[in-house]
């Protein structure tokens, strides 16, 4: 107690200690106080607390003034001192140190208020230094006596440093991951027994909530069970019930914002730790026995009513948001308290209510499609500071308020068996179905615990707990058993599931032990679930993975491991014993047991002595085959030797590796001859062709025999000194495509970290070079390795373009870089370091731009991020490219690119004037250079010696002096100096000369010259530089010329050029080489001579062989831009002519699926239904799963009428049978939508001939990478597929939106009605409270007319069955489904969305019927925006719900940039009038701001258009339909509150989190037009520091408004 009664050093500053006034007014304070002046306060502690001592110890003394006099004394005594405002604060100080000693005085105590109250009257009290100061003290008192529990002091300053209201250092971060239920039972609360207290007697406070007294233990009790004297805890109830009676005064006059903030946090730091003391107790009886007596119940409830008075909405000092986020509801040990309880009681109602406001409607249900390159990822800060590199989520956990959370500690901490882990566990089942990229399992994936090292920190980002993996993993084993056993076959899907187990077990994210203990309990479960060996297959794959073989090594429970592993052996039984799957799976469990047997001697009694005896069958076959010098012909396998073979790969890996090298080189080598003119060099020996091994014998080659293999080849392709054969080349790519997941490599850093000089070798270079551009590209962009390779073939442009002589590789490389950047699907920085200009050439430069401008168009812009970097990119694109875009081609393009290039200038007017004044000397020096009477010694000179701005123009003045002539010209002379030049030269010389060649033509046709002749002699003109003397390459002519489409004559000169049978034969000459999917291919790859496949320019000097490049083929990149250009300049029967005569060269195309989905959607509405039809003949339509009636759509010679509702409805169901994530009851279940139902919908959905729009032509089950290259995964193909169906009709926008809008608002109604005949559900059971309101199944409800609920033009009859769900999990789907598939398309169609979905919201019949009263509109709202999830399984579900949720899933999948559009929805709502329609629109576009929380600028324009409609009801001016209190819309209210402070934080809310001035400035000025009781709601979110604790805790800054 000696510790309460001394004053607390630092409390008040040395001045006024020593200020001559203090001992005065302590006497004073002490006289009336009763105690005597000369005492120590240390004395105090021997004053008996018992009240009869201290009344006999009393008649000792001088009885105190009556304290009526104190008024008069003080008065007297302060005009001695001349200094009021020194003497004030001595006065405050001493009265803090008087409230510390006297608190637990009950007399001394009663003065003091008195004291305060009489000093009141005169306005001495600064109450806004006096409380917080107060506080201070009381929290340094009590410092002492928490032990390790601190409580932190907290002054003015700090909190103005730190932002407003953080939470208290003690309490536990306690996260709820289950979505609140937005319809909370809970009803209205209203506060018992804490109204505002004005009255300060002790007993006012106790009798607030009265607890029973056999509640409360005694005293003595308490001081034995927690080893704390007694006296000390009621002293400091004492303290903090007195304190709280002095807040209570000084809450009676205005006070500071911040000193409300202040009280605000003392208040809830005692509330929330109000147990804190008997924390340190370990014995939980102890604890359970001790209770809170009355003098800490007293303290409590004084607590409550200041925090009640603080939050009071007559005054507003804090908002009551704070308490929202608080904390104080989690509190783990809540005091037996009524009062409390009601105060936590609430805010859990009000914290529900405004979470729901940042939910979408089945949030639970938005999750990764794999449908879209995109990541769909919400990326706040975390702790308040950008992660570098942060790994994206693909799925969000929610908070409590609806706020995404991340990491590793999440996602180890959620609940096996709760929502979140059903929701993690169905997007892991779908990846394992549908495979995406590698690069999403890294992003998502944590290593198991035992196989992370102990320094290594927790993961941001990752979602997935190993738990999770294992689980799911497991999960699919049983489905692909379920599909085995029930004699489908699906070896297919067993070889997608090994590479991906392969890499997740080698990634360590697998903790093997656990995993094979999992399995076993598995199938214990379920005796007849393992009938055959896949099982003991998928582990034998595994079985040299070093932390397998660990496991089954060195770890403790290797022989318990061993004997599970060994117990999944099953006899094979199959009727065909020579199929080669049927003979690996007999022999598996031998390969299994021999390598367990090398392992560890400790395992080898438990194994199978019959397995083992049968790998002497599997020695002797391979002695057979072996045997002599006979080669293994794998071109002639009959299938018995094939699954030998493959037997052999997991038992003698090494051996069968070197056979299928000897098998690739067996045809031996020969010398390639040089050039003819070129001199004999060095000897270069190649290896003779063979032919590839197939994709069907490679396909059943173990794991490890891959791995082997592809280093072997490596050595041999990129170390040997013999050219490798087509054939090597081939089968290792093959190999690579075959197992995506587990053999993946990035060749450039590959190579380099085996030996750093491979890539110095020419040869090494152009063949990786090839090897990318053409067989691995799509494999790069599938593993989201597309920008990383684009940086670094950028270096070796970089380094190579100002370098003479080496076109070749320089070409090769920009062509790569061409297809790269064709390839990218999503935003991308132009250097990998971010600053400064690019390093592309000026082709690339181009391209870039042109790229950019479909991906914003057709896709979007996905992030924040890339919205503000974008000015910057096309800085740095603009700082080294002269290049100014025709008008054409920037009407296509997106607004944000043709505003920022369209004010350009155009430099060609100067580039012709700098031509004009060099072309005298430059005509000079071709005449010297080029006439046949030329000296051929000038050739040296000129390149030696000739200026860079003349060499520029050689081309250029060649042409002049040709006339269209050829002949003319000294060509040989010509393709020397253009082979000594830079590769960025003879780029600058093709582009100069079209610009000269263009503008020749122009002057000459002004002359009165035949356009017809000048176009002639060009053509025959570029025909001398392309195919006579292959002095240029094509590709970038061609280019030239297409940019130059604002001349009338560039594009013709390129259909020209096109048309050239030169041209024609070398296609058709590629084409002969070999099949478009050249992993079927089984002959001889013929090799084609270097100058027959690149021309004198590109070969030249080179004796390097070709392998897959040719002239022909690096036009796959160009003609898509040819096409481009030609639509933009509406030569649409010339883009028709072209696509067909170059139709079978596209199939080449490994982009082709995408340039046919980007094309129709950058064009959307402005293509003709021929060009269309033409466009979609590009891809291989028996190959792409096209429903059949769009096929006769499409070929119909007038389609002109919208396709029937059926053919949309059995779109959406093709969505959600391949792209959406299937609903996924536990597999152990016998229910429908067990594991291998849900198997079979996705693999085997052809639907039944009864409905024939339904069929497709796709073919069934799981498809490898290999076979779908171009998008790269199977759920892509459909959803993109789907997407070309949608842009390809002939029909508006607006039709084909209002189909499928129409078929989600009724989907239940229609669903329900196919299945079991019934129109809806039942309509009883509503009360008389709401006879009207929507319900049930009632029609009523069900749109904006009360017709027939179902949709016409559905064949309902076996619509629900071709799912595999019931009813209400399909109308579920559907709506997601249809929110993806608008998502993908292009803002037309986002914006007859809009119209139509606030059409139907608007015409809802109760919405429009002025009749209801505000009780029927409110549940009628309830009932509309229920969660059609749960609607669904009730029959309750509604138009507006269905709608709502329509669009929150169109949201979840749109790009942020396009988010911008959905302000329509508000200006098609707008005028809003009612409650009603306001809390619509705040459902509908809640959710969207804390997806803008990066994008400040489109979160400050959404959040204004949510403020004017809350002025449409709630403004002065405004007249709703009948009056409604401002506390109606609190929720509301709260969630502006909690809105702005994410955005602030830039993510979810923290202690610190604090909002941005300029969004506090937004709602003051939007405030000023509402009505005063709503504004007064507003109060502290404006930039006023004199009203808003916000705006006051922010640091000093200008006054925003």
């Amino acid at each position: 107690m000696d510790q309460i009664q001394r004053s607390p050093a630092g409390t008040t500053s040395r001045a006024y200690q020593l200020h001559p006034a203090r001992t005065a007014i302590l006497d004073l304070f002490n006289l009336y106080l009763g105690r005597n002046s000369r005492q120590k306060p240390e004395d105090t502690i021997r004053e008996p607390p018992n009240k009869s001592q201290k009344r006999v110890l009393a008649l000792n003394r001088e009885l105190p003034p009556p304290n009526e006099q104190f008024l008069l004394d003080f008065e007297q005594l302060q005009s001695q001192f001349p200094d009021q405002d020194q003497l004030r604060s001595v006065t405050e100080a001493i009265l803090i140190s008087l409230v510390v000693q006297c608190s637990s005085h009950a007399p001394r105590a009663e003065f003091i208020l008195f004291a305060l109250r009489s000093l009141c009257t005169i306005r001495y009290i600064n109450w806004d230094t006096f409380l917080p100061s107060l506080l201070s003290s009381v929290s340094s008192v009590e410092l002492p006596g928490q032990g390790s529990q601190t409580m932190p002091a907290v002054s003015s300053s700090s909190l103005l440093q730190s932002g407003m209201l953080p939470p208290s250092s003690t309490i536990t971060n306690v996260s709820n991951f289950q979505s609140s239920n937005p319809a909370s039972p809970l009803p209205s609360v209203h506060p018992i027994g804490s109204p505002p207290q004005s009255s300060v007697e002790p007993s006012s406070c106790a009798a607030l909530s009265p607890v029973k007294s056999s509640d409360i233990s005694s005293t003595g009790q308490q001081s034995k069970t927690r080893g704390i004297p007694s006296i000390r805890n009621s002293d400091i109830s004492s303290l903090r019930q007195l304190c709280c009676k002095i807040i209570l005064i000084g809450l009676e006059f205005d006070l500071k914002p911040v000193t409300h903030a202040e009280i605000f946090h003392h208040m809830l730091n005692w509330l929330i730790n109000w147990d804190q003391r008997h924390q340190g107790v370990d014995e939980p009886d102890t604890l359970k026995s001790w209770r809170p007596d009355k003098a800490l119940i007293a303290w409590l409830h004084s607590c409550l009513d200041v925090i009640w008075l603080l939050v009071d909405e007559g005054k507003c000092r804090v908002p009551f948001y704070e308490l929202l986020r608080s904390g104080l509801q989690f509190i783990e040990n809540i005091p037996d308290d009524e009062a409390l309880f009601t105060l936590i009681l609430e805010i859990h109602r009000r914290r529900d209510m405004m979470a729901m406001h940042m939910q979408m409607l089945d949030q639970h249900l938005h999750c990764p499609t794999f449908g879209t390159g995109r990541v769909l990822a919400q990326t706040p800060n975390i702790s308040g500071e950008a992660v570098v590199q942060l790994r994206l989520s693909p799925i969000t956990y929610l908070s409590v308020l609806g706020e995404p959370l991340h990491g590793e500690d999440l996602a180890n901490s959620i609940q096996k068996g709760s929502l979140d882990w059903e929701r993690a566990l169905r997007c892991i089942r779908h990846a394992l179905r549908t495979t995406p990229s590698p690069e999403w399992w890294r992003r998502v994936l944590l290593v198991a615990a035992c196989y992370k090292p102990l320094s290594q920190g927790p993961t941001p980002g990752a979602v997935f707990s190993s738990e999770m993996i294992c689980e799911a993993t497991i999960d699919r084993i049983v489905e692909l058993l379920k599909l085995t056993n029930s004699e489908i076959n699906c070896w297919q899907e067993w070889l997608v599931f090994a590479d991906i187990f392969y890499f997740l077990m080698k990634s360590g994210c697998i903790d093997f032990v656990e995993f094979v203990d999992k399995l076993v309990s598995r199938f214990t479960e379920d005796d007849h679930l393992l009938k055959t060996n896949h099982v003991t297959w998928v582990l034998a794959q595994i079985i040299r993975v070093e932390l397998v073989m660990n496991a089954l090594n060195t770890d403790p429970r290797k022989v318990e491991t061993t004997r599970k592993i060994l117990s999944f052996h099953r006899e094979e039984r199959n009727s065909n014993p020579n199929n080669p799957q049927t003979i690996l799976l007999d022999f598996v469990s031998s390969c299994q047991n021999l390598r367990i047997w090398t392992l560890n001697t400790s395992t080898r009694e438990y194994l199978n002595n019959e397995q083992l005896q049968k790998g002497k069958q599997i020695d002797e076959w391979w002695r057979q085959a072996s045997k002599g010098d006979r080669m293994m012909d794998y071109m002639n396998m009959d299938e018995r030797s094939i699954g030998m073979f493959w037997v052999v790969s997991y038992t003698m890996a090494q051996p069968a590796c070197e056979t299928v090298m000897n098998w690739l080189t067996s045809a031996g080598v020969a010398d390639l001859l040089p050039a003819p003119n070129l001199q004999p060099a060095e000897r270069l020996v190649a290896t003779r062709e063979v032919s590839p091994l197939p994709m069907s014998l490679l396909s059943g080659f173990a794991m490890n025999l891959c791995m082997k293999l592809s280093y072997q080849m490596e050595e041999s392709l990129f170390s040997g000194q013999v050219i490798p054969s087509i054939a090597m080349v081939e089968t290792y790519t093959r190999l690579l495509l075959l197992a995506p997941h587990s053999l993946f490599r990035s060749h450039f850093n590959h190579l380099v970290q085996r030996n750093p000089s491979l890539l110095t070798k020419p040869g090494v270079t152009l063949l990786v070079l090839e090897i990318l551009n053409y067989r691995l590209l799509p494999l790069y962009r599938y593993q989201g390795k597309s920008k990383a390779l684009m940086y670094d073939v950028t270096k070796i442009i970089s380094a190579l373009k100002g370098k003479r002589g080496d076109h070749r590789v320089f070409r090769l490389a920009e062509n790569l870089c061409l297809n790269l950047i064709f390839s990218l699907r999503d935003f991308f920085l132009v250097k990998r370091e971010g600053k400064g200009p690019t390093e592309f050439t000026e082709t690339l430069n181009r391209v870039t731009v042109v790229t950019l401008a479909v991906l914003i168009k057709t896709r979007g812009i996905a992030e924040a991020d890339h919205m503000l970097y974008l000015p910057t990119m096309l800085e740095q694109i603009m700082a080294t490219s002269q290049h100014t875009w025709s008008e054409k081609t920037l009407r296509y393009f997106p607004s944000v690119l043709r505003e920022a290039l369209g004010g350009r200038m155009d430099k060609r007017s100067l580039a012709i004037q700098t031509w004009q004044q060099a072309e005298t000397t430059v005509i000079h020096q071709c005449t010297q250079l080029l006439t046949a009477s030329a000296d051929p010694n000038y050739v040296v000179t000129y390149i030696g010696h000739s200026f860079p701005q003349h060499r520029q123009y050689l081309c250029a003045g060649a042409w002049i002096l040709m006339h269209g002539h050829g002949e003319t010209i000294n060509g040989g002379s010509l393709a020397r100096v253009l082979r000594e030049f830079s590769p960025e030269e003879v780029t600058s010389n093709i582009y100069t000369m079209v610009d000269v060649l263009l503008h020749h033509i122009q002057m000459e046709v002004q002359q009165g010259h035949s356009q017809q002749d000048l176009l002639l002699k060009a053509c025959a003109s570029l025909v001398f530089f392309v195919w006579s003397h292959e002095l240029l390459p094509l590709d970038i002519l061609l280019l030239a010329l297409i940019d130059r489409d604002d001349d009338p004559h560039a594009l013709r000169i390129v259909i020209s050029l096109l048309d050239r049978q030169e041209l024609q034969q070398r296609v058709k000459h590629f084409m002969s080489r070999a099949p478009p999917e050249h992993w079927l291919y089984t002959g001889l790859f013929k090799r084609v001579e270097l100058q027959k496949a690149l021309g004198n320019h590109l070969s030249w000097k080179d004796r390097y062989p070709v392998f897959f490049d040719d002239i022909a083929a690096r036009l796959l990149p160009v003609i898509p831009l040819i096409i481009y250009r030609l639509i933009e300049n509406d030569f649409m029967d010339p883009a028709d002519r072209v696509l067909a005569m170059y139709s079978p060269l596209l199939a080449y195309y490994p982009l082709r699926f995408t340039f046919v989905r980007d094309i129709l959607a950058y064009f959307y509405g402005h293509l003709p239904g021929k060009l269309i039809v033409r466009i979609l003949n590009v891809l291989d339509i028996s190959k792409t799963p096209f429903l059949e009636s769009f096929i006769h759509q499409i070929s119909s010679p007038n389609p002109v009428v919208c396709p029937p509702m059926d053919y949309f409805a059995t779109l959406l169901l093709g969505i959600v049978n391949n792209v959406i994530p299937p609903l996924h009851n536990n597999s152990k279940s016998g229910s429908t939508g067990d594991a291998s139902n849900n198997a079979l919908r996705t693999l085997h959905n052809k639907p039944p001939a009864a409905s024939q729009s339904g069929s497709s032509n796709a073919s069934e089950g799981q498809k490898a990478f290999y076979q779908i290259q171009d998008p790269g995964t199977y759920t892509q193909l459909v959803l993109e597929t789907a997407v070309i169906e949608i842009l390809s009709l002939p029909v508006s926008a607006s039709q084909i939106v209002q189909s499928l809008v129409q078929i989600i608002v009724n989907i239940q109604p229609t669903l329900i009605q196919s299945s079991n005949g019934l129109h809806g559900g039942s309509n009883g059971g509503q009360g008389s409270v709401l006879p009207t309101s929507p319900s049930g199944g009632s029609t009523d409800s069900l749109g904006g007319s009360r017709s027939t609920p179902s949709v016409s033009g559905i064949n309902t009859s076996n619509f629900a069955s071709r799912s595999g769900y019931s009813c209400q999990q399909l109308s579920c789907l559907l709506i997601q489904a249809c929110g993806l598939l608008l998502a993908q398309l292009p803002p037309d169609f986002h914006i007859q969305l809009y119209v139509e979905t606030t059409r139907i919201i608007k015409e809802n019949w109760w919405l429009t019927d002025g009749k209801r009263s505000l009780g029927e509109i409110d549940s009628a709202v309830g009932y509309a925006l229920l969660d059609p999830t749960w609607a669904a399984q009730d029959n309750t579900s509604t138009a507006i719900g269905n709608v709502v949720a329509l669009l929150h899933s169109f949201f979840s999948n749109l790009p942020l940039e396009w988010l911008e559009g959905t302000h329509l929805i508000i200006k098609q709502l707008r005028p809003v009038t009612s409650v009603a329609m306001l809390r619509i629109a705040f459902r509908i576009m809640g959710p969207l701001l804390p997806k803008l929380a990066n994008a400040h600028a489109l979160f400050n324009k959404t959040l204004s258009l949510l403020l004017s409609i809350l002025v449409d009801v709630f403004g002065k001016n405004s007249q709703p339909p009948a009056a409604v209190e401002a506390s109606e819309i609190a929720d509301i209210i709260d969630f502006i509150h909690h809105v702005i402070h994410y955005e602030g934080q830039g993510g979810p809310v923290q202690a610190s989190s604090k909002p941005r001035p300029e969004v506090l400035a937004l709602i003051g000025r939007a405030s000023e037009s509402l009505r005063s009781d709503v504004q007064h709601l507003l109060t502290h979110l404006k930039a006023d520091v004199d009203s808003s604790i916000y705006f006051a805790s922010l640091p000093k800054v200008p006054n925003p408004t």
